[in-house]
């Protein structure tokens, strides 16, 4: 299996059986959201051998047998409307190879997989059932349903389950230095060998500037190097002045479509505390690959779910999702290469408005 291969969701009764009566497989929630897929064909976008830890804050996090799919994240539909838009998780026991014709038809579109890569070719995934394969109890609708949200009788409030939610339990820890899964991001199909390479190398050369000697050559350096791979300067992690609490906020009241332009990662940083927040919400610096750029806003978000404790956070100070812009896995040594591609969330203080682009094929 390999990123880029076409495969199709298993029918609903199928996945059924293939999950427990938490409505999981191997702890890996099967989600309401996720149903209506079944049937429908979709691109491997990339290989979920690894993931990040964003509950304890462990590093990364192994995963056996699951793909994200293109495209597809969760609406929040069955979730009382949380607006995360986390990627999905699809175990290989949910999908089944695309026939022939289809992944023929689609090659115009997008590249075949390589000869023998596919699911289809050498696949784990036999042709006899896929209950079978899982060798599981089954689970009902009903029973996804009750799995999805409990009331806490200490708090009485609902406390939602998800994959977010469960993504520790489902995954095991995974050191940043094995170098296995450095061979696989590759070997995957989850990114070019050049990617990798430079991502690794940018990777240790930001290592030399956490020695207790020689920072400013070493950071020069680094300068110099992010440079040289990736065409544009590095950014500095460092806060001269952290604001104290409550830290500034800008309402701009952006809609979706709205074009905006990330700030420069200074002026970023100058509305950050001492924790790198800015009114609870944290800056990461995956996000500063995008600084100075331009986007259109996707969506805003005033509701999700609190992955640590599973209840719906009403937040104060809105945020929004940039179209196309998700977490690159370039610049944080524990997350390198992730492949789950998490979408950053922005306050509306770090973005400025800019016009709007003219229709296509027309100027002026």
């Amino acid at each position: 299996m390999r990123a880029g291969d076409l495969v199709e969701v298993r029918s609903v009764p199928e996945i059924l059986a293939t999950l427990d009566g938490r409505g999981e497989l191997e702890r890996l929630p099967f989600m309401e959201e996720m149903i209506r897929y079944s049937g429908q064909r979709f691109r491997i976008a990339s290989i979920a051998h690894k993931t990040c830890d964003t509950i304890h804050k462990t590093g990364g996090r192994a995963m056996r047998d699951t793909v994200h799919l293109a495209g597809l994240e969760c609406d929040g539909a069955k979730h009382d409307g949380c607006q995360a838009s986390c990627p999905l998780f699809w175990k290989k026991a949910w999908l089944k190879p695309a026939p022939a014709t289809a992944a023929a038809n689609s090659a115009s579109a997008m590249a075949a997989p390589a000869a023998g890569s596919g699911m289809a070719a050498g696949s784990t995934i036999p042709a006899r059932s896929a209950a079978t394969a899982a060798s599981s109890a089954g689970c009902t609708l009903e029973q996804l349903a009750q799995a999805a949200r409990t009331l806490d009788p200490a708090t009485n409030k609902v406390r939602y389950s998800c994959q977010t939610t469960r993504l520790f339990a489902a995954t095991e820890p995974l050191p940043w230095w094995n170098p296995a899964q450095y061979v696989r991001d590759f070997t995957s199909g989850n990114h070019s060998f050049g990617t990798v390479v430079r991502t690794l190398l940018l990777s240790w050369m930001g290592a030399l500037t956490r020695v207790r000697w020689g920072y400013s050559l070493f950071r020069r350096l680094y300068d110099l190097t992010h440079r040289a791979l990736f065409g544009t300067r590095s950014v500095e992690m460092k806060l001269a002045n952290p604001i104290p609490s409550p830290t500034p906020r800008a309402d701009l009241d952006l809609a979706p479509g709205e074009c905006v332009q990330v700030k420069p990662a200074d002026a970023i940083l100058a509305t950050l505390d001492a924790r790198m927040k800015n009114r609870g919400m944290w800056f990461d610096v995956e996000a500063t690959a995008f600084c100075g750029k331009q986007f259109r806003v996707e969506r805003r978000v005033e509701r999700l779910i609190d992955e640590r404790t599973g209840e719906m956070i009403e937040m104060k100070t809105p945020a929004v999702i940039l179209e196309g812009v998700r977490c690159p896995g370039r610049y944080s040594t524990t997350r390198l290469l992730c492949p789950r591609a998490i979408p950053p969330y922005w306050r509306e203080i770090w973005l400025q408005r800019v016009p709007q682009p003219p229709p296509q094929g027309k100027t002026g």
